[in-house]
């Protein structure tokens, strides 16, 4: 269950109400009148950067698009690394089949393979359900991947659209506060 405080209201997108951490209260307010988002962003180091260990491994949070996109652009050039190194290590092996010294990649490079890969897709799965909450849904949208044309619903609300403007129940807005004119 989420900690006390105002979310969006669920049957007003243009208010919020407030959570006292077991149900909604009837105290509503206009998103106007919120308050900017003050505390630390989940994620967020003290420093104001970015935990990447959070980024690539934790479902809790709120991920922006930028994130969502580095994520998976560098999980792509990691499985690909992997992939020619299996290919290669295969056909090195594959090269002794003549004499009958061998006839694949060994047990131990597919397995180092299956592991890269699965660990690419549990960061894949939690930077996506980061961005399902930036767009204050719940992270089981995900499961639209396994629906045929499910993932490009996903990729369209996850890669393309923009988040909820300022905290949402997932918690704080990821995007840098704006600037302020001087």
């Amino acid at each position: 269950m989420p900690p006390p405080g105002w979310y969006n209201d669920p049957v007003d997108r243009n208010m919020e109400r407030y959570w006292d951490g077991g149900a909604w209260t009837e105290d509503v307010r206009s998103l106007a009148m919120a308050p900017p988002p003050s505390g630390p962003v989940i994620g967020r180091t003290s420093g104001g950067g970015w935990d990447w260990k959070w980024l690539f491994f934790s479902f809790r949070g709120r991920a922006h698009r930028a994130h969502y996109w580095a994520v998976n652009a560098s999980l792509v050039v990691v499985v690909v690394i992997a992939a020619i190194f299996l290919v290669a290590a295969g056909e090195s092996v594959g090269a002794g089949a003549a004499t009958g010294d061998g006839d694949g990649p060994s047990g131990i490079v597919v397995l180092f393979f299956l592991a890269v890969y699965l660990v690419a897709l549990w960061a894949s799965i939690a930077v996506g359900v980061k961005r399902w909450h930036d767009r204050d849904k719940s992270g089981a949208w995900m499961f639209l991947i396994l629906v045929p044309f499910g993932s490009l619903w996903v990729l369209v609300e996850c890669g393309l659209l923009p988040g909820t403007d300022g905290p949402n129940k997932y918690g704080g807005d990821p995007r840098p506060p704006p600037s302020t004119p001087y």
